[in-house]
């Protein structure tokens, strides 16, 4: 199993700064490479300082121009904020100057706050994906494409120029619901997806799911992978794994204010929530964790047939921090998930 690190730009004090943000977000970048992670993943939102990206193209490139071969995945492009006739454009673009490591995970969003105010509204995100998907793919992968849809009509184009990745460039979609991941994986599509929670039965299902899906396609799925993200955090002592706990704990209080609540936010900053759930509670779902348990819980993902484990750590701890627990992580724990064989 490999590594991913999700560059999640993550900052609850706003005065921070988009300037020292990013640069810490293509340092982290820098790190991963030279500590054998994979890849790292991008995301995408706007409008709030939760998990703030407006264009993971943008930033994939930037990455590219700092590392020599690291995997660029975005986490996740959504699709049903953008026009797919300009897009492609992009993400041909994105993919001829990052050398063909583009990884196009997309999906259809999930924070209704932003959503709303940018004129896609959650209610309708997913028949928006789906004509969205249908129609990039179209774009991608043929010249002088027409549409006549529900939320597309155009005449004929092409979008320019072709990619340089043929047919075009790998894609990943974002979807959590077994059903929808084995529909996913038919289709030839690689997958994101996680059980939030961490609930035992949902995370099975997901894999099992995807697997049923591949033996079904014989050797036209054997390339597909799955990639599983979760908070993980390698801490350096019990009292370490505590502060960490904390601040995943404050984290929550906003991510659930856009995700599941209100959307609460007073001039992009997305305000903290009293939760139901109970920090104990809370900690059973994370993996946050000193090497050798880490090494344990982990393994159980390995054996089970995930290809790659999404790190999302940023959870507003300082970045000399930040990156003391990537080298852990890489030291103490990677070696042991590469040498497990995934699940037949």
């Amino acid at each position: 199993m490999d590594a991913n690190h999700f560059l999640s730009s993550y900052y609850p004090d706003t005065s921070y700064g988009g300037k020292r943000l990013y640069d810490d977000m293509v340092e982290q970048a820098k790190a991963a490479e030279r500590l054998g992670y994979r890849g790292v993943t991008l995301p995408e939102h706007h409008l709030i300082n939760v998990l703030l990206m407006p264009s993971p193209l943008q930033m994939a490139v930037k990455v590219a121009c700092e590392t020599d071969h690291l995997e660029l995945v975005t986490s996740v492009a959504v699709l049903p904020l953008r026009d797919m006739r300009i897009f492609a454009g992009e993400v041909i673009q994105a993919d001829i100057l990052t050398d063909g490591r583009l990884v196009l995970g997309v999906g259809r969003g999930a924070f209704a706050y932003e959503m709303a105010r940018l004129g896609a509204p959650i209610e309708e995100s997913q028949a928006r994906f789906d004509e969205s998907l249908d129609v990039l793919i179209a774009l991608l992968g043929g010249e002088e494409v027409s549409w006549d849809g529900e939320y597309y009509r155009f005449e004929s184009l092409t979008v320019m120029p072709r990619p340089m990745t043929q047919p075009m460039p790998r894609m990943m979609v974002a979807v959590m619901n077994p059903p929808g991941i084995a529909a996913a994986t038919r289709r030839g599509f690689d997958i994101q997806t996680t059980p939030l929670a961490g609930e035992p039965g949902l995370f099975r299902a997901q894999i099992a799911a995807h697997r049923e899906a591949k033996a079904e396609m014989g050797e036209a799925g054997h390339h597909l992978r799955i990639m599983m993200s979760r908070v993980i955090y390698c801490t350096g002592s019990e009292a370490h794994t505590r502060e960490m706990v904390q601040r995943a704990y404050d984290y929550y209080s906003r991510f659930d204010n856009v995700f599941t609540g209100p959307g609460i936010v007073h001039n992009g900053d997305v305000q903290a929530l009293p939760r139901t759930q109970s920090i104990e509670e809370l900690e059973q779902n994370l993996v946050i964790c000193q090497a050798e348990e880490m090494v344990d819980r982990l393994a159980e993902y390995a054996e089970a047939g995930i290809d790659e484990v999404i790190l999302s750590s940023n959870l507003g701890q300082p970045q000399p921090e930040h990156l003391e627990a990537m080298e852990r992580f890489a030291t103490d724990v990677l070696p042991h998930l590469q040498g497990i064989p995934a699940a037949a």
